[in-house]
């Protein structure tokens, strides 16, 4: 869920003050994937991590449902209304100052959140108060996503972007697994204080080694010229299909990240070990499906299948686990019950295990020239999910308890699959037009026209 920019987007970006006369060394592209990976995972651990306390959150700020959902939903909307401002920012200011202005303003912030607003003896910290704190929090640790990632696409050829950016990619669930693992116990045996403490302590770690390894690659053909493919993204249909169904597929996920760990509590009767266990089973096998993901589809060119794939198997997923929870007398056996934790566990999964092939697919649509755009243009949508759920999910458990989340999260897969039917149909002028690709036949055998 990161915006990239490829270099031949940016050349107009300002290099990084003494890059020009600077020696790298042939392996220090992958210190910078490191950066990558770190800042990223980071902030993964505080947007995921966070809601993984809901439960303690829930109880330690005196919070009913409704106003849980609203404080971590504005975690997301920060994100979402911060995305495209700070991928702009990299593009005019570069790589290396966006990020160690992001991460050092994250950091500052957190540590004042320690400081100021969790529970404690003299007082507990109103919903508003949280609520804004988080929306602040999203707004500024926005800033990794399009930085990062433009730095990536920087330091390394051609050849090896798809495994870098897979490598990156993983960052997500990494960082949200060892958020889930690691910051509900820490709540329960320490206070909300120490969460925001070491969430702080990861964005500075991550600025240390930004400042001390993060630079502008060297220049290489810089006259090179901008290859576009199709009319600007914000103008291309395609391109708005795209990344409205990576909105659509991401509901479901947040679903399982941001109340997961109420629904297992509340329904299944989970402890704080077993829930963190769940969840962070949910991020490593989802960590595990990118990189498999990205590879299996570029070996067999097969990005919009896999991605329907996806879609038809959360959505049945999602369904099976709607049965389970359904009230009845099943349940009194507890077989159902304890597969209600695995089917949570498996539906997670699948529904986490196509976010690079899908940004893969909208870059080949927006073209080189407009591949920043259009990731963030998706990274909104994505983020708009991190907000409107949680606030929606309230309301659907006070109307049809769990079995109305879970099969809200089902119809939302199933509407995403036929938006992922439309084959891609990028116009690429025919100086760049690989001659071994023949063009798409129609079923009466002739080149297909209506693209």
């Amino acid at each position: 869920m990161s915006a990239i920019v490829t270099r031949s987007d940016c050349q107009s970006a300002p290099r990084a003050e003494g890059s020009g006369s600077r020696t790298f060394t042939p392996n220090h592209r992958w210190k910078v994937l490191g950066i990558g990976v770190a800042a990223n995972a980071g902030f993964s651990a505080t947007f995921s991590g966070i809601p993984a306390t809901a439960v303690l959150m829930r109880q330690g700020y005196h919070l009913g449902n409704a106003q849980l959902g609203l404080a971590l939903g504005l975690l997301g909307l920060g994100v979402a209304l911060s995305e495209l401002p700070w991928g702009l920012l990299t593009d005019r200011w570069g790589d290396r100052r966006v990020l160690l202005t992001g991460l050092g303003a994250t950091a500052a912030w957190l540590f004042l959140m320690a400081l100021l607003i969790v529970p404690s003896p003299s007082g507990v910290p109103g919903v508003h108060v949280l609520a804004a704190a988080l929306l602040v929090t999203g707004l500024l640790g926005g800033s990794v996503n399009g930085s990062s990632g433009r730095a990536i696409m920087g330091w390394f050829r051609e050849g090896e972007r798809g495994f870098a950016m897979s490598i990156r990619q993983t960052a997500v669930p990494l960082g949200g697994g060892l958020g889930a693992l690691v910051l509900p116990s820490l709540a329960a045996t320490n206070g909300f204080a120490a969460v925001y403490g070491l969430l702080a302590v990861f964005s500075v770690i991550s600025a240390f080694f930004a400042w001390r390894w993060l630079h502008e690659p060297p220049t290489q053909d810089s006259a090179a010229p901008t290859v576009l493919a199709g009319p600007p993204p914000l103008r291309n249909g395609e391109v708005w299909r795209i990344a409205t169904a990576i909105g659509l597929l991401c509901f479901p996920q947040v679903a399982v990240l941001t109340f997961a760990s109420v629904f297992l509590h509340d329904f299944a009767g989970m402890g704080t070990l077993a829930t963190s266990a769940s969840l962070a089973a949910v991020q490593a096998g989802a960590m595990a499906m990118r990189v498999w993901s990205g590879r299996f589809t570029d070996r067999h060119g097969n990005r919009r299948p896999f991605l329907r794939l996806c879609s038809a198997l959360s959505a049945l997923a999602f369904t099976l686990l709607w049965l389970l929870v359904l009230p009845g007398p099943t349940l009194s056996g507890g077989q159902p019950v304890v597969m209600v934790p695995v089917m949570l566990i498996v539906a997670g999964i699948l529904v986490s295990a196509w976010h690079g092939v899908a940004y893969t697919e909208l870059a080949t649509l927006a073209g080189a020239g407009h591949v920043g755009t259009a990731l963030s243009l998706a990274n909104s949508f994505v983020f708009i999910g991190f907000f409107l759920v949680p606030v929606a999910i309230p309301g659907l458990l006070h109307l049809w308890s769990w079995p109305g989340v879970w099969l809200s999260a089902a119809a939302c897969a199933l509407i995403a699959w036929p938006i992922f039917l439309r084959p891609a149909c990028v116009s690429v002028p025919p100086q760049n037009r690989p001659t071994s690709q023949p063009r798409a036949l129609s079923r009466s055998g002739k080149p297909d026209r209506s693209c």
